[in-house]
């Protein structure tokens, strides 16, 4: 059992670094392209499936180097410790970006966020747009988006790693 701990820990890491940087790279496209506050769809494609990719990528290799096997168990495992490296490593990025690379971010999300409103319902009340504006304002905080960040890179971690390991689980024979 050990040894499967630290063969784990020999796939996780460097995939999950792996994963975080060309999340991270992408990101920093999409500002040099000056689009951060217009969130491109391409932006979530392709961070999802960099996503993939590693997890399934670390799988095979987990699986390679024990002899062709893998139970569910050991890729929602591995597929959660990809995760949670790029999730890490990702929110250390997001707290730098939005606190230093670029400190306005909060403001200009909140003011994207306020016309997008206006744009979708032109019959909201002043009151319902400082409802909504002061939830968003609250999701925006350094502190939350670290937070979600994580989550989000755990859950979604999880499920890639759910399906991936239902497709390519091969149990040892007892």
């Amino acid at each position: 059992m050990e040894n499967q701990i630290a063969s784990v820990k020999k796939i996780a890491l460097p995939n999950g670094l792996l994963l975080a940087l060309t999340i991270i790279v992408i990101s920093v496209i999409v500002y040099v392209l000056g689009l951060t506050y217009d969130q491109p769809w391409w932006q979530s494609l392709l961070n999802l499936l960099a996503l993939i990719g590693f997890i399934f990528y670390g799988m095979k290799a987990y699986k390679h180097d024990n002899q062709d096997y893998l139970s569910l168990g050991e890729a929602l495992k591995i597929g959660l410790a990809i995760s949670l490296v790029a999730g890490i490593i990702g929110a250390v990025f997001t707290y730098l970006f939005v606190t230093v690379i670029e400190p306005d971010f909060t403001v200009n999300m909140l003011e994207v966020a306020r016309v997008k409103m206006i744009d979708d319902k032109p019959d909201m009340t002043q009151e319902e747009m400082d409802m909504g504006i002061g939830i968003a304002e609250k999701m925006m905080s350094p502190g939350t988006l670290v937070t979600l960040g994580i989550i989000s890179s755990l859950f979604m971690g999880f499920i890639i790693s759910l399906i991936t390991g239902l497709i390519m689980k091969n149990n040892r024979p007892e």
